[in-house]
């Protein structure tokens, strides 16, 4: 599903009315579908509405008279007098027969739900005196909190908090999600979120054209690699991933055996002779090579049936790891690069951007979380928090030539051509020691199979998330590859595909 900013939600708005739908409609099934929601959150008790001055508190009208139509005892407290109230907002709030109560977090009292209709999705500049106070009383007031479109003090298409943002306990926004539904901080603020048709058509994103998406089998579907009943192991791809030595050789393993379930047909650790007989004996279905330059390295990808490479789990930083990361790119092969291969070249990314762009094959991925990512993007990390987690991705990835992944609990993911997923499946219990391993072999395994980078990276994040999910709380990272054939079923389902 297609993720607006809030330029782009704007624009889909007045695309509706420029056909024929007037605002105050749209205003109309914006505000019952607030009421739908209030009503299956809380039956009974008490609802107060928190109205602010725009199209928001518009919103939060229209829901305080739908639902006092219904016998719900509602109040309404309005930020500013009614008759400073504009166009849209002003006619719902004639709509509301009865008084106001004046804008004091005193005036809450204690409703069994509280509707956030104060600021929405477009707020540009931090939240600060009575608003703040009223933003901190909802949050103290312990009812349960129902945000219209995105908690109040949160920016939709930063995710940022604005000074101070209200805890909702379930969100319904319109016609489509914003990044703020799914990045963090945002999302921590929104609760469940529900997506409510309005009368918006969805042919306005043709105009639109936007370029995020949640990540999700609807975005997808159509690139995941179902095996064909004539197939063989060789057409499913070979991937050739890096071992470190002796000491740091579980990493690889790891990687190693998500790339083989994620639907590889083969899997080779190339590994330094110190570290053969470990991986030798800790493997079975991946082949182990011996490997200890990159010479050897370039002389093993003359074999053309190795289709895809994984460096950087356990495989060492230093001019070695370099060289490997060259030698496959040279070699045009499909590449996932990770960890040590990332860090290797943090004294020179432009390097390795140049050797990105000048090989021939544009499947390149890389998987940096937020401790490597300033590595090589050093003016675009986290410390720079006026830029969004999106907007950092998809920087990084036009700068790099390659398709940029950046972990985390929103997992951000950008091609260079400014197409962007986010993730919202991952569960917290994913944050251990070697899952970040697992992914960037699902990621390999994909690429092997002939998918796409982009949809490759966004694929192998979501079916990620869906195996921690699977495996459940106290996971380790070796569950993730057994968890994986569930995780497949799962997919194959929902493309009614049998198996």
């Amino acid at each position: 599903m297609e993720v607006l900013t809030n330029a782009e939600m704007q624009r889909a708005d007045q695309l509706s009315i420029a056909a024929g739908t007037p605002g105050f409609k749209l205003m109309l099934s914006a505000g019952q579908a607030v009421a739908e929601a209030a009503n299956a959150l809380v039956e009974e008790g008490p609802i107060l509405i928190v109205a602010g001055p725009g199209n928001n508190g518009g919103d939060g009208f229209v829901a305080a008279a739908e639902l006092a139509a219904q016998g719900r005892d509602v109040s309404v407290i309005l930020m500013c007098e009614r008759d400073q109230l504009q166009g849209d907002a002003a006619s719902a709030a004639r709509g509301w027969k009865h008084p106001v109560l004046p804008f004091n977090p005193q005036a809450i009292g204690k409703p069994a739900l509280i509707i956030d209709a104060l600021f929405g999705a477009g707020l540009s500049r931090p939240v600060d005196g009575e608003a703040h106070a009223m933003i901190e009383a909802i949050n103290a007031n312990g009812a349960p909190v129902l945000a219209v479109d995105l908690p109040s003090g949160i920016n939709g298409t930063s995710a940022a908090v604005m000074g101070a943002a209200v805890n909702a306990t379930e969100t319904v926004t319109f016609f489509r999600k914003k990044p703020a539904h799914l990045l963090l901080p945002g999302r921590m603020h929104c609760g469940h979120v529900r997506v409510a048709d309005i009368g918006i058509e969805a042919q306005v994103l043709d105009e639109i054209a936007p370029r995020t998406f949640e990540n999700d089998p609807d975005f997808w579907g159509t690139a995941f690699p179902v095996p064909r009943i004539d197939g063989h192991k060789y057409a499913r791809g070979h991937v050739l991933a890096v071992s470190g030595d002796a000491a740091a050789t579980g990493a690889a393993r790891l990687a190693a055996r998500g790339a083989l379930r994620a639907g590889a047909g083969l899997v080779t650790l190339a590994t330094p002779r110190d570290a053969l007989a470990i991986n030798a004996s800790a493997l079975t279905a991946v082949m182990v090579r011996p490997v200890d330059t990159a010479i050897e390295f370039g002389a093993l990808l003359g074999d053309k049936r190795y289709t895809t490479c994984l460096i950087g789990p356990g495989a060492g930083v230093g001019d070695r790891t370099c060289d490997l990361v060259h030698t496959a790119l040279h070699a045009q092969r499909h590449l996932v690069l990770d960890a040590d291969a990332l860090t290797s070249f943090a004294a020179n990314p432009e390097r390795l951007f140049e050797s990105i762009k000048s090989s021939q094959d544009n499947a390149v991925v890389l998987t940096p979380h937020e401790g490597e990512f300033p590595r090589l993007f050093s003016d675009l990390s986290n410390k720079y928090p006026g830029r969004s987690k999106l907007e950092r991705v998809r920087a990084a990835a036009e700068r790099c030539g390659a398709v940029v992944l950046l972990k985390g609990p929103d997992t951000t993911i950008a091609a260079p051509d400014g197409r962007a997923t986010i993730a919202a499946n991952a569960p917290p219990w994913l944050a251990t020691a070697g899952a970040g391993d697992v992914l960037a072999g699902i990621i390999a395994g994909l690429l092997a199979q002939g998918v796409p980078a982009f949809e490759a990276a966004s694929i192998g994040v979501w079916m990620h998330g869906e195996a921690g999910s699977e495996a459940g709380p106290g996971l380790i990272a070796e569950d993730l590859t057994e968890t994986l054939p569930a995780v497949h079923r799962r997919i194959y389902n929902a493309l009614g595909v049998e198996y």
